[in-house]
C-alpha cells in the first residue's frame, strides 16, 4: 500500500512539473505580453486574437515580448476572407522585416504547416501535396510546433505535416510571432496559444 502511495504522489509530482512549464501567451482579454510590429491590425474580440489588414496593406507581426528557443507551441487559427498568414519562431523583427523562420498558415494549397526562411533561403521544406486538405477551411483549425535543438516539427490538426533538422534553425534566437501577410483582405483568428517549454 505505502509503495501505491509513494508511486502516485511521484506521478503526480511529474505530472505538476510539466504542467508548470506550459503557460498561456494570450490572456484572452488584451495584448501584454506581445508587441505590435507594423500598421496592421490587431486586436481582441470576444476572447479571441484578431489580426486583420489595415489601410496601409502591409506585413505586420505581433511577436511575444519574451524569446523562446526550445519548446512546443499549440494554439488554434480559422481563417476568415484570404487567410494568408503564419507562424513566426526564434525570430527578431525590425520595423516589419523579420529575420526567422514561419510555419506556414495559408488557404488551402498555400502549404500551411511548411515552413519558410524569410530574407534568406526562402521555403526550406513543404508539406506532402496529400497533406494540403488537412486544413479545414472556414473553421477552426489546431497547429501545433515543436522546435527542439536543430529540429522543427509541425502538426496540423493532428496530422504530421513536417519535419526539419536544420543547423540554422537550431542556432536562431528570438520571438514566437504571428503574421499578418501583405496585399491586404486579410482576416485570421487566434485562440488558445499556449507554449512548453523543453529544458
Amino acid at each position: 500500500m505505502k509503495k501505491i502511495i509513494v508511486s502516485i504522489v511521484v506521478m503526480l509530482m511529474a505530472t505538476a512539473a510539466v504542467n508548470a512549464q506550459s503557460k498561456s501567451l494570450f490572456n484572452g482579454k488584451n495584448l501584454d505580453g506581445w508587441t505590435n510590429y507594423g500598421t496592421e491590425k490587431w486586436y481582441v474580440e470576444d476572447g479571441l486574437l484578431v489580426c486583420e489588414s489595415g489601410p496601409d496593406k502591409k506585413y505586420g507581426y505581433l511577436g511575444t515580448v519574451d524569446h523562446y528557443k526550445n519548446f512546443i507551441l499549440t494554439l488554434k487559427f480559422k481563417q476568415e476572407a484570404n487567410g494568408n498568414s503564419g507562424v513566426f519562431i526564434r525570430s527578431t523583427i525590425d520595423g516589419t522585416k523579420v529575420a526567422g523562420w514561419q510555419v506556414e498558415v495559408a488557404p488551402k494549397g498555400n502549404h500551411t504547416g511548411g515552413v519558410y526562411e524569410s530574407y534568406g533561403r526562402g521555403w526550406l521544406i513543404k508539406p506532402e501535396p496529400e497533406k494540403e486538405k488537412v486544413l479545414k477551411t472556414g473553421a477552426w483549425n489546431t497547429l501545433k510546433i515543436k522546435v527542439d535543438g536543430d529540429a522543427l516539427t509541425s502538426w496540423l490538426n493532428g496530422t504530421e505535416m513536417v519535419h526539419i533538422v536544420d543547423e540554422k534553425i537550431g542556432k536562431g534566437v528570438g520571438s514566437v510571432a504571428l503574421q499578418i501577410h501583405d496585399g491586404g483582405g486579410i482576416k485570421v483568428k487566434w485562440k488558445n496559444i499556449k507554449i512548453k517549454v523543453l529544458k
